[in-house]
């Protein structure tokens, strides 16, 4: 059976992984979700990504959670906004603002994908393809 959102999966397994306070969640690895996962390291959500071998030889992604000092989770709020079935867009000047700009949003653009905050300073608009506080 094929997968409808792989980038949906991934979050749901990031939103898994966290409630359950694993060091790691590995996803199947595709060339998007690594850009996610790099745009989620950059903001500092998390500690590392890293491209390894499953048992079964295929190419996933080992995402490392971030916690606090308290244990608590850094990532409070993962959304997936755009989804295949309504897909929302926004332009440079519109990319949204999450909690006051105290979360970000992640957008696929022309130049890649990138943060709203990165988008809006290039001057780029794109799909908005999740929301993390």
């Amino acid at each position: 059976m094929t997968m409808t959102d792989p980038i949906a999966d991934m979050l749901t397994r990031v939103r898994n992984g966290l409630q359950v306070q694993k060091r790691f969640v590995d996803v199947p690895s595709s060339r998007i979700k690594s850009n996610i996962a790099l745009v989620l390291k950059d903001e500092g959500y998390l500690n590392d990504v890293e491209s390894v071998q499953n048992e079964r030889n295929h190419s996933v992604l080992r995402l490392h959670l971030k916690y606090d000092q308290d244990g608590a989770p850094v990532i409070r709020e993962l959304k997936r906004v755009s989804k295949p079935g309504c897909r929302v867009y926004a332009d440079s000047t519109h990319a949204p603002k999450v909690r006051g700009g105290l979360g970000i949003s992640i957008l696929t653009t022309s130049k890649g994908v990138m943060s709203g905050r990165k988008a809006a300073e290039a001057g780029v608009g794109g799909e908005v393809l999740c929301t993390v506080f």
